[in-house]
């Protein structure tokens, strides 16, 4: 708790600066911004506590064991990654993350495995030998093509996928189901890998989420096989516990997982910081307070706003409104080098468990 409150001190140190700056000029440079941004992601790696070992879950369904080569931040650790640096909002159903031990969570090459739990009950696995995954595939991109123009009226970047990174395969032994979909935003030319894992047990479906770019592919590769062992259900919360007449069943099997119908929630849909880029080269920045200066910056720098015209009296901060999602996605920024997230808006609905 201490350091969280240094980190706070350091960024109104920041925001005081840059207030100052304004005082004297209202256009901070791209240099300016990349600087204090190096120093706020600094400073939040500073403060994050990695562990490793065997970890306990919040909820007490299951436990992990981290796996040579990895390393865990804890649900509160996590939410400040996907809140503050990649620009979600903050989410319970968060339990934590893993990611490679010799990457930091806040280097714009880093990828990480989002771990959530989502409820939805004991998930019937029958239908798995019966799936056309390339049929399932075309209907989801149609699905993903017609909510573009929505998208779009919203003034969000449009969303293509692309087609399968990995197709989609169920262990029916583990009960593990797993895929990845390669994924383009806007007009971002380097595309988004979204690595799924769905691990069923008795209650529900343990949710992990791989946010990478394409060019990630092959390290995410060999990493997976490890990463599909670190789940251990408690007794009583595995899939073979399964109690027909007292517990809930899933309203959706193996494929109903895969097209996404069940949502795994990070939050709201933002803005892709690689789309909005350019506005950094553009704009004014101005800073009304300690408080309000960062919060600018940081919603210009995560993409979780769009510029707005300011006068020299005042600034009018506006706020994205909420959009629940079925997808994660993560977009390295060649400008900045940094990590956004953008999650897709979901038609069917919203549940929170997500990756």
């Amino acid at each position: 708790m201490k350091k969280l409150f240094l980190l706070l001190s350091l960024l109104c140190t920041v925001g005081a600066t840059l207030y100052a700056q304004n005082d004297k000029k209202e256009t901070l440079s791209e240099a300016e911004l990349l600087k204090a941004q190096q120093a706020y992601l600094d400073s939040v790696e500073s403060v994050m506590k990695y562990q490793t070992g065997t970890i306990q879950l919040a909820n007490n369904l299951a436990k992990i064991n981290i796996p040579t080569g990895f390393k865990y931040l804890n649900a509160e650790h996590a939410n400040v990654i996907l809140t503050d640096v990649w620009g979600n909002p903050p989410s319970e159903g968060v339990l934590g993350l893993i990611l490679p031990a010799n990457m930091k969570i806040t280097d714009g090459q880093a990828y990480a495995f989002i771990i959530e739990w989502d409820d939805m009950g004991y998930v019937k696995d029958d239908d798995a030998d019966e799936i056309d995954y390339d049929d399932l595939l075309k209907e989801m991109q149609d699905d993903t093509e017609a909510a573009n123009e929505e998208r779009k009226e919203a003034g969000y970047p449009t969303v293509k996928l692309v087609g399968w990174a990995a197709k989609p395969f169920y262990d029916k032994d583990r009960k593990i189901l797993h895929w990845a979909k390669e994924i383009a935003f806007g007009e971002t030319p380097e595309h988004t890998l979204n690595y799924n894992i769905r691990i069923l047990g008795r209650k529900g479906v343990l949710v992990l989420n791989a946010v990478s770019s394409m060019n990630q592919l092959s390290l995410v590769n060999k990493d997976i096989d490890k990463v599909l062992d670190i789940v251990e259900f408690t007794d009583g919360n595995k899939y073979g516990d399964f109690n027909p007449s007292a517990d809930k069943i899933a309203a959706v099997g193996i494929g109903g997982l895969v097209a996404g119908k069940v949502l795994a929630k990070l939050g709201i849909l933002a803005v892709i910081g690689k789309f909005f880029a350019p506005l950094l080269k553009l704009g004014k920045l101005l800073v009304v307070g300690i408080v309000a200066g960062i919060s600018a910056l940081w919603r210009l720098i995560t993409g979780r706003r769009k510029e707005e015209e300011t006068s020299e009296e005042s600034a009018t901060e506006t706020t994205d409104d909420a959009a629940e999602t079925t997808e994660i996605a993560t977009v390295s920024d060649s400008t900045t080098g940094t990590n956004t997230t953008e999650t897709p808006e979901n038609k069917e609905g919203t549940e929170n468990p997500s990756a």
